[in-house]
């Protein structure tokens, strides 16, 4: 999908003013400015999916003694390489790449908008090896997650506001697969003044895995 479909509407340094300034302003600014699809560099997706691949055999590794030593040296190697690159969070490209699956946000199950707007968010999602939870199941905790992200997508698409969560409840109704690609829906039921109520539900083809229940509170400018 494209950014106008999304709003192009997230904060950077200089729209974090001791909490978010409005939604409105933020997409305005977007849609003056252009979406900034190069930070972190052209290669900065890849990086995102190798350190996904980590995460991936770390959740399941069983490694020798010399396996474990050898990793620990080049890890501490690399993380000493990135942290010359590391910046704060609102000049991080981890959450503003719209072109990448979850915005290019490594803590967040990747995922791709097929189509948003103000009636709702539509997008397909993979629950990888590292959301592992048990019996090849994706651990509810991250199914949480994913809800948690995408029903905050789509209470701003609805509002042109910023939200924060005030609730969300889950209902797990059948196993969730690993390493296929499953389905998300959500839309906005109703607004009361600034709470948001919203409704979600994620499928593996016909199959109704869980369904999210969400509350979201519009935020008051300047509101953390």
């Amino acid at each position: 999908m494209d950014d106008t479909q999304v709003g192009n509407s997230l904060p950077d340094e200089a729209h974090h003013e001791g909490g978010f300034r409005p939604m409105a302003e933020l997409i305005q600014a977007r849609q003056d400015e252009g979406a900034d699809k190069t930070a972190g560099g052209p290669h900065y997706g890849e990086l995102i999916e190798q350190v996904r691949e980590l995460m991936d055999r770390a959740r399941l590794v069983n490694p020798s003694d010399e396996l474990a030593k050898e990793a620990i040296s080049t890890l501490e190697q690399l993380n000493a390489r990135l942290g010359t690159a590391v910046v704060d969070e609102w000049s991080s490209p981890s959450w503003t790449r719209t072109d990448l699956p979850a915005r290019g946000n490594i803590t967040l199950p990747p995922y791709t908008v097929v189509s948003g707007s103000s009636e709702g968010v539509t997008t397909e999602l993979v629950f990888r090896t590292f959301h592992l939870g048990g019996n090849g199941a994706a651990h509810g905790g991250q199914i949480a997650v994913a809800f948690d992200d995408i029903l905050g997508m789509t209470a701003a698409l609805h509002t042109k506001a910023v939200t924060r969560t005030a609730s969300l409840t889950i209902d797990y109704r059948s196993i969730t697969p690993l390493n296929r690609t499953l389905t998300v829906r959500a839309h906005a039921e109703r607004r009361d003044g600034r709470k948001v109520y919203l409704r979600a539900t994620l499928h593996d083809g016909e199959r109704l895995c869980a369904e999210a229940n969400g509350l979201f509170i519009v935020l008051n400018p300047g509101q953390p």
